[in-house]
């Protein structure tokens, strides 16, 4: 994912077009974040490319729909075929496959929009299962343009937003690093004092029982 970003910012006018493509191949749970694609968008239209931004955000809005679409059909069509293969299997595990349909079976559009904000592949894993379970497709694509349309408004113009003040925010993100840092360290020295502490008043009774 790491060598896809910087080839992209390498090549940023070209940008909205790769960022199309690599969402659509998400959809044929391809393993690429469509949440770092997202982010690398937003950034690029707030930084590199302001000129873009229209373009950029209808890149994501439009990738990320069709994308769904690949990802219903591959699950309507092969998707059961698909959990024999090791990768499939770790990736969409058979119970949560079960309780996504069952979650999207009972409410429909609010699973769609919940999803959407999930990572981590949940998205795909609610496509995929939509499509096996054979949900009307019609309903799918209505539902899921209400869901697309308010995810990718909402975290584009967010990150966008953020993209603006990089630099607030990058002094922002140094301080709270430092705390985390600090934060850790107090936890490392005090899990090991208490691992010690428990190891030495363990000993201290043990001792104590065999001179009794």
């Amino acid at each position: 994912m790491d060598a896809i970003v910087n080839f992209i910012v390498q090549n940023s006018s070209y940008a909205p077009f790769m960022v199309f493509f690599l969402i659509l191949l998400a959809g044929f749970n391809i393993p690429i974040s469509i949440d770092v694609v997202m982010v690398l968008t937003a950034f690029l239209a707030a930084t590199l490319i302001p000129e873009s931004t229209p373009i950029l955000y209808f890149s994501i809005l439009f990738g990320t729909y069709f994308s769904a679409m690949i990802c219903y059909w591959v699950g309507r069509k092969v998707g059961v075929k698909l959990l024999k293969f090791r990768y499939f299997s770790k990736l969409l595990p058979k119970e949560r496959l079960e309780k996504v349909g069952k979650f999207y079976e009972k409410y429909g559009l609010l699973t769609l929009l919940i999803g959407r904000f999930i990572p981590f592949g949940v998205r795909n894993c609610i496509f995929m299962t939509t499509g096996m379970s054979k949900a009307n497709f019609r309903k799918f694509i209505i539902r899921d343009a209400l869901a697309c349309s308010i995810w990718a408004t909402i975290c584009f113009f967010g990150f966008y937003r953020l993209g603006q003040n990089y630099d607030v925010l990058l002094s922002k993100v140094k301080t709270l690093n430092l705390f985390i840092f600090l934060a850790f360290g107090v936890t490392v020295i005090a899990t090991i004092w208490y691992k010690k502490y428990r190891k030495k008043h363990h000993e201290r009774g043990i001792k104590s029982t065999l001179d009794s």
